[in-house]
């Protein structure tokens, strides 16, 4: 059982849980873990989860408890319920309630048990900040949080060479080798590709567009372009390579084989930086209240 004191009133606690899994996620911290997700609005009978843990809502009080049922595996279920204590002032409490054995147990115990904690934590401290603007006491993972969720943090996929890369398709009129490699964005990373310059550190930029910034660098035996691309909630990564004569072929055929791992090597330690740089959901949540707050009011 986790539980925090908030100094806000029950009705306004209630309402940013109840936005839980929803476009915008005001409390769960994304982009630092994986984004909770349904398969409909939050209500009973929603299917889904954050990660590789999977639930549905069993029950949903709004503005006061809801309670997700594990799917599938041993049973168990996790809550949040939202207590009044007065007009001002509520108690937020978030109950775990599983039953692990064998391989199951020590995994928990290993890093799931720490992972769960701090999440969980760090969830309230969204809450607290969205409702008051701010948090007495936010948690800080510990280095074995902070080495799990490294080693844990999601890998790159391969893809075709996006059509929307333009600049990247039309760096050269032939290419030699080409790939692509792509990771989803989740709510509040960074979508501007500026931000995005350092995957490559000290290649300089040849090219930008709206959504697409192109890197690279012309030699005797070859010339490559790197092209990043933000569209559709995903970062791509392409590359692209044109030789000029047979020592840049066989240079190529030689390092063609390294390539991907650096490349995805890069990608996943810029995509996991800018994550945990990122405003979180509480600091995101408090930004709009405070812009609707500026908003002029209509006659």
């Amino acid at each position: 059982m986790h539980t925090r004191t908030v100094a806000a009133p029950a009705d306004t606690v209630g309402a940013l849980v109840d936005r839980l899994g929803g476009d915008p996620d005001p409390v769960f911290p994304v982009p630092a873990w994986p984004a909770m997700r349904f398969d409909r609005p939050l209500g009973v009978g929603a299917d889904g989860g954050h990660g590789f843990v999977r639930y549905r809502v069993a029950v949903h009080e709004p503005g006061r408890r809801i309670r997700f049922d594990f799917t599938p595996g041993p049973s168990g279920f996790h809550e949040v319920t939202v207590h009044p204590l007065g007009p001002d002032s509520c108690r937020v409490e978030h109950v775990l309630d599983r039953q692990l054995h064998g391989r199951r147990r020590l995994l928990w115990y290993a890093a799931v048990g720490a992972f769960h904690r701090t999440v969980v934590e760090e969830l309230l401290d969204n809450i607290e900040r969205a409702a008051t603007g701010h948090v007495r006491h936010p948690v800080r993972p510990t280095p074995r949080v902070r080495l799990f969720r490294r080693l844990a943090w999601e890998r790159p996929k391969a893809v075709s060479l996006p059509a929307e890369a333009r600049l990247a398709r039309g760096a050269f009129s032939r290419t030699d080798f080409q790939d692509a490699w792509q990771m989803e964005l989740p709510p509040g990373m960074s979508t501007d590709p500026a931000a995005w310059e350092g995957v490559l550190r000290g290649i300089p930029v040849t090219g930008r567009a709206d959504r697409e910034l192109l890197l690279g660098k012309d030699a005797g035996h070859l010339d490559f372009r790197a092209s990043l691309l933000l569209a559709d909630d995903r970062v791509t990564l392409s590359t692209v390579v044109r030789t000029h004569h047979l020592g840049g072929r066989l240079y190529l055929a030689l390092v063609r084989h390294l390539h991907p791992v650096m490349a995805r090597l890069m990608l996943r330690r810029t995509h996991r930086r800018l994550a945990l740089a990122a405003p979180t959901a509480g600091e995101r949540e408090r930004a709009r209240t405070e812009e609707r707050k500026g908003e002029p009011t209509g006659g």
